[in-house]
């Protein structure tokens, strides 16, 4: 017998009283356990979709269910299977991070000698027990993104929505955020993330679905997606000395000057580099390395939601 989906929306739609249609038929299936990634463009969905799930707007009609708990259903136990860190920092910045858990667990009924090691524990695990005192005014945004964190963690979530975790955040922070999340999506907790950082949804998760204009352009595995896209673009470093030397022609590439040192190539996944090499070689030009210019999942991104999906372009032709 199927598990039952961490999360399931059923042909969800909703219509704002001015006339914008937001989400127009949108059906989901999160398996239990999994990482999965919801993209898409500013003015695409997501946010419309979240606030449904998260009981903040209403939908026109449809249905969705977290552990196949229905939000018409049931609200309140739908809630408590889920944990969501906002996008926007909404907390009172003249309360400390200890009581900020420590408060939001009793709205999911958690007693407070349950709710106190608890918030020790999620703020020791998030790198910001020291500042547990203190009024988070005082805290960075980073430190303020990983308390977003802890808080919803307090209710023990089965399934955690990230909406933009990451905005604004340095390096260092965003791998001690991830180092968290990913520790917790292993023991069993099912994660939806959005993000702009196209990057870490290549690396994290395993399933993926692309909203735009309220429609799923795409929904499945991300290996399949990524597989999809026929074109790479690489960046290759020169010596400074050959700046003056022309640029061949290659077959099947085009091939740009970026500055004295850099070139660009565009080809086909399937196009054998070594034709390119031993073309610049020809010419005198030594590749001294060579990186991708963009991760492939932003570029499978801009296809869908600017051209449409990779298939209908190919189809088309």
């Amino acid at each position: 017998m199927p598990a039952v989906p961490a999360l399931e929306t059923v042909d969800l739609r909703k219509t704002y009283a001015n006339g914008v249609e937001a989400l127009k038929g949108v059906s989901l299936r999160v398996e239990p356990g999994d990482f999965f990634a919801l993209l898409g463009p500013n003015g695409a969905g997501k946010s419309t979709l979240i606030g449904i799930l998260s009981s903040l707007v209403n939908p026109t009609s449809g249905d969705a269910r977290a552990f196949g708990i229905s939000i018409h259903r049931d609200r309140g136990a739908v809630m408590r299977q889920i944990g969501l860190v906002p996008q926007e920092i909404n907390f009172n910045q003249f309360e400390t991070p200890f009581d900020i858990c420590v408060n939001v667990a009793g709205f999911y009924g958690i007693p407070r000698d349950v709710a106190r090691p608890r918030a020790e524990k999620y703020l020791n695990e998030l790198r910001i027990w020291d500042k547990a005192f203190q009024q988070t005014r005082m805290m960075s945004g980073g430190m303020k993104r990983r308390l977003m964190i802890a808080r919803a963690m307090m209710n023990e979530p089965r399934l955690l929505i990230l909406d933009e975790p990451t905005a604004g955040v340095d390096i260092e922070i965003r791998r001690s955020m991830w180092q968290f999340i990913t520790g917790i999506n292993r023991a069993g907790t099912t994660v939806i993330l959005t993000t702009h950082y196209l990057e870490e949804a290549e690396q994290l998760c395993r399933n993926i679905a692309i909203i735009d204009h309220g429609n799923i352009v795409e929904n499945t595995a991300m290996r399949t997606l990524l597989a999809k896209l026929d074109v790479e673009t690489f960046i290759l470093d020169v010596p400074a000395g050959f700046a003056g030397e022309a640029l061949p022609e290659v077959p099947g590439v085009k091939l740009t000057r970026i500055d004295a040192q850099t070139l660009e190539a565009e080809m086909s996944k399937s196009h054998d580099l070594n034709s390119l090499f031993a073309a610049l070689s020809g010419r005198g030009i030594t590749v001294t390395s060579l990186r991708n210019k963009t991760n492939r999942l932003e570029e499978l991104f801009v296809r869908l939601v600017e051209h449409g999906k990779p298939d209908q372009g190919r189809a088309a032709a």
